[in-house]
């Protein structure tokens, strides 16, 4: 069952249950729709909770069901979201852990939302080229605000449950339960079960004090951020449309626009390289109980463009990092590169000052390379001549700890020589990073 359904009291409680993220497919909507069909149908049932087992309330759509039937195939989310809406008993939201997407949609068609602390909310469709198309860009800014909202749906970033909920004046959230979040919400399910008229996210107001200076200030932002995307503008216009449309006339406009953006090629690349992030993590000759190294500690040999840009990688993963120079001018060099990266994005409002300090304190550096003998990754990013090479994986190999992994960032020699260079090749690996370092996001593993 891909959404289990229990009574508890007057409350009945359906769950998602389609894991890792509980996606909203079609068995997943047909099943939630049956189960409040069930509650709409029992007259001992006051309320109801819906909610999501395991890791998540819902990650969203399966977009492994777009451009199939079973997108389209009723209940599609749109029209589970209008069940919601029009339900007659109230319906609330019990959010935990991940809400995005659809799934964040789902909950805004619901009359009530409960969550727990630290659930991490977002409608990240513009990542994959697209705008929210369940209602996201109309509901949202009824609850949190235009400006709030359009940050979001812009960004596509996860905000914590919290963090939200702080907000003067926000609408998204009734109650942070602390604590355990099913009984809570169901604690408070019978708390409104009796309240009427039904709160409905479509009957409040969406306006802005000035509007028309405000879209145009975020058009301008957007610009900024991303010239050569559709989907972010597009965002702006549906945003726009629920301060100066019928609520009922923005949702076409929304769908409209998110069905227009589907067929172009940039959507079809950014979703694409969606599955192709997660494809890479899946090796189909690997075995499922192969030993995982952890990676606890790196290792970076030289400080020029390209090793500075690996050592913020991993930096910003919060993993820390020694870097390993032959002279102290060209390590002095390559820290002061990576402290004007670091103050550019803080300057621009992209890199909190306190991220900034807290990566910077993960650097170290030194000019020997027994200072980097526990590290359980090194990556050698030095001059591209294979006599360089074989020097410096003959002192890795004579001071690395055993199961350290030696990595060459080699784009064009042998990585089969390198490795025998060392009494260890089984613990050589190609790493291809592409320049900028910290800013492409493509790895070739060799």
């Amino acid at each position: 069952m891909s959404a289990n359904y229990e009574v508890r009291g007057p409350v009945a409680v359906i769950t998602l249950n389609n894991p890792p993220v509980n996606g909203l497919g079609f068995d997943t909507r047909v099943q939630v729709a049956a189960g409040l069909g069930r509650a709409m149908g029992d007259p001992q049932i006051k309320a109801i909770v819906i909610t999501g087992a395991g890791k998540a309330f819902s990650g969203g759509a399966d977009i492994r069901e777009f451009n199939t039937p079973k997108a389209i195939a009723e209940p599609n989310l749109l029209s589970l979201i209008q069940q919601l809406d029009d339900a007659t008993k109230p319906v609330i939201a019990a959010i935990h852990s991940v809400a995005m997407g659809g799934g964040l949609e789902l909950s805004l068609g619901c009359h009530y939302r409960v969550a727990a602390p630290g659930a991490q909310i977002a409608l990240p469709e513009v990542k994959l080229g697209l705008i929210p198309g369940a209602g996201g860009t109309q509901r949202l800014p009824r609850v949190l605000g235009v400006e709030t909202a359009l940050n979001m749906i812009v960004k596509g970033d996860p905000v914590p449950s919290e963090k939200l909920a702080a907000l003067p004046g926000q609408k998204l959230f009734d109650r942070i339960i602390e604590g355990d979040l099913l009984d809570g919400a169901v604690k408070f399910a019978q708390e409104v079960a009796d309240i009427r008229p039904l709160k409905r996210v479509r009957d409040l107001p969406c306006t802005h004090p000035n509007a028309q200076a405000f879209i145009q200030f975020a058009r301008n932002m957007v610009k900024g951020m991303s010239k050569p995307l559709i989907a972010p503008n597009r965002c702006v216009d549906a945003v726009e449309a629920a301060m100066t449309r019928k609520f009922e006339e923005g949702m076409v406009f929304e769908r409209e626009i998110f069905l227009s953006l589907m067929m172009t090629p940039q959507c079809k690349a950014l979703r694409h390289a969606f599955f192709g992030e997660r494809a890479a993590s899946k090796i189909a000759d690997v075995p499922d109980d192969t030993p995982v190294r952890p990676i606890q500690a790196v290792a970076v040999i030289g400080a020029g463009t390209m090793g500075g840009g690996i050592a913020m990688n991993f930096l910003n993963a919060g993993i820390p990092v020694k870097m390993l120079e032959v002279q102290q001018p060209a390590l002095d060099r390559g820290l002061a590169v990576i402290r004007k990266n670091y103050e550019a994005q803080v300057k621009k409002g992209k890199l909190k000052q306190e991220k900034y300090e807290e990566r910077m304190a993960l650097l170290t550096t030194t000019l020997s390379y027994a200072d980097i003998a526990q590290a359980d990754l090194v990556i050698e990013a030095v001059f591209e001549d294979m006599d360089v090479k074989e020097k410096v994986f003959k002192q890795l190999d004579a001071v690395m700890k055993p199961g350290s992994i030696l990595a060459t960032n080699t784009s064009t020699l042998d990585v089969n020589r390198i490795a025998a260079f060392t009494q260890r090749p089984q613990d050589v690996v190609g790493t291809h990073f592409f320049s900028p370092a910290n800013v492409m996001k493509l790895l070739e593993v060799v």
